[in-house]
């Protein structure tokens, strides 16, 4: 049997989840406690405080039922009634028997013990404010008998319930504040997992449990490792910038002053492999040394839009879906993004069309082209670095080396992000969607 029903109505977060499995074991035991225990001790007060009564009411009874005639036996039941704080009369019952309060149990356990030990009760009537009424037969008549409701039912019978339920939510609270307490550095690590994600780097420090103190050293020291990996990596992209670019262009140089007609061809090879050099470079590089800021999205995107646009490219920005706001990106490594994405898709088609969606949760920016697009089968392969698909994307028309969409991809990832390639349904070609999480 499967309980799919109830996880939609559980909480989500963890500190709702851990109130819930503190406040469900309290709340049962004080209902198994009111139910089972207190209604079980009140209504055993309940029988013996109306026994005790029933011992003058049968008295009295027993009095009237002596007398000779009707006039001696109300004198003698006035007369009773007095010392035993009991109010006589001969009345006729009232015609719809008994009466009281659906939600007065103990009421309803009152009447139940005077029928058993009264002989001939005709009505019970427990509504008339704190007074109770029993009209029973005689030998004269009916008698109506009167008394006060205290001397049946125990004074107070809340105060019990009341005090259970004050302390348990009281206990529960001290608890709640306690385990929340408990629970803050897993949160705080969560957030730090998740904001170093989307790229960013926010202050932690390992606290709570042994556990969970584990668990944070853990993570600080795998984002430390990570972190002096990209530094080295930076290192060494510097080291060969400087070491390759110096003797390219000593290369370039010589090259210029021998005869143009013998080194034609050299000169384009030196050229290919100084582009080739460069998109190595921003592949590894990534958004090394971009710092986060809060941006507005709709703003970056129409300034990369607009730049392509004065350089001749066709290039149109669609209204943007949703309310744009500044959110913190890495402003350097989306607007290389956003290049890569408008470069790609003018090199194998004609046009290319900008969306820009917003949602609570992520940041969507659509590239779509009329170009050839690429086969579903091969949409992974083509994010892949060094990847060139000849047939799909008609690269002969284009000098890239299959770096393009690799980059984004990492830049994406960077942010927390993904890279969705897909068919354009307006222009037919390729849609390559960039989703950042915000």
């Amino acid at each position: 049997m499967t309980f799919d029903w109830l996880k939609r109505w559980m909480p989500r977060g963890l500190q709702g989840r851990a109130a819930l499995i503190l406040l469900l074991p309290v709340v049962t035991l004080q209902l198994v406690i009111s139910i089972s225990f207190v209604q079980r001790h009140f209504e055993g007060v309940t029988r013996q405080m109306t026994r005790s009564v029933l011992i003058d009411l049968r008295y009295v009874a027993e009095t009237v039922n002596a007398m000779p005639g009707r006039a001696a036996a109300a004198e003698a039941a006035a007369r009773l009634g007095e010392p035993l704080e009991l109010e006589t009369r001969f009345a006729p019952a009232p015609p719809g028997g008994d009466s009281v309060k659906p939600w007065d149990l103990s009421g309803q356990q009152v009447i139940a013990t005077l029928r058993s030990g009264l002989d001939d009760v005709q009505a019970v009537e427990l509504t008339a404010g704190r007074q109770v009424s029993v009209w029973a037969g005689t030998d004269h008549g009916t008698l109506q008998l009167g008394f006060d409701r205290r001397r049946v039912s125990a004074s107070n019978p809340h105060q019990l319930i009341v005090l259970i339920v004050v302390l348990g939510a009281l206990l529960t609270l001290v608890a709640y504040l306690f385990m929340r307490n408990q629970l803050r550095p897993i949160t705080r690590l969560a957030a730090a997992a998740a904001a170093y994600g989307k790229g960013r780097l926010v202050p932690y420090r390992a606290g709570g449990a042994s556990e969970v103190r584990a668990a944070g050293m853990a993570f600080l020291d795998m984002r430390a490792r990570i972190e002096r990996q990209s530094q080295a990596r930076r290192l060494m992209l510097s080291g060969i910038s400087h070491d390759l670019r110096t003797p390219l262009t000593r290369l370039r140089l010589g090259l210029s002053m021998l005869p143009e007609e013998e080194v034609g061809p050299l000169v384009g090879d030196v050229d290919e492999m100084r582009r080739l050099l460069d998109a190595f470079l921003d592949f590894a590089r990534g958004d090394a040394g971009d710092e986060v800021e809060r941006i507005d999205p709709e703003e970056l995107t129409a300034r990369v839009v607009e730049d392509a646009r004065r350089t001749g490219q066709a290039v149109e920005m669609r209204p943007v879906q949703g309310r744009s706001e500044a959110m913190p990106l890495r402003p350097t490594a989306l607007r290389r993004a956003l290049e890569n994405l408008i470069g790609n898709a003018l090199r194998y088609g004609t046009r290319c069309e900008v969306s820009l969606i917003v949602s609570p949760r992520s940041l969507r920016l659509l590239v779509e082209d009329d170009g050839p697009g690429i086969p579903e089968a091969r949409r992974e392969e083509a994010m892949r670095p060094f990847t060139r698909l000849d047939p799909a994307r008609n690269q002969d028309r284009g000098t890239g080396v299959g770096l393009g969409l690799a980059i984004v991809a990492d830049i994406a990832h960077a942010h927390g992000g993904a890279l969705h390639l897909g068919d354009s349904e307006r222009l037919g070609g390729l849609r390559a969607e960039l989703v950042l999480a915000r």
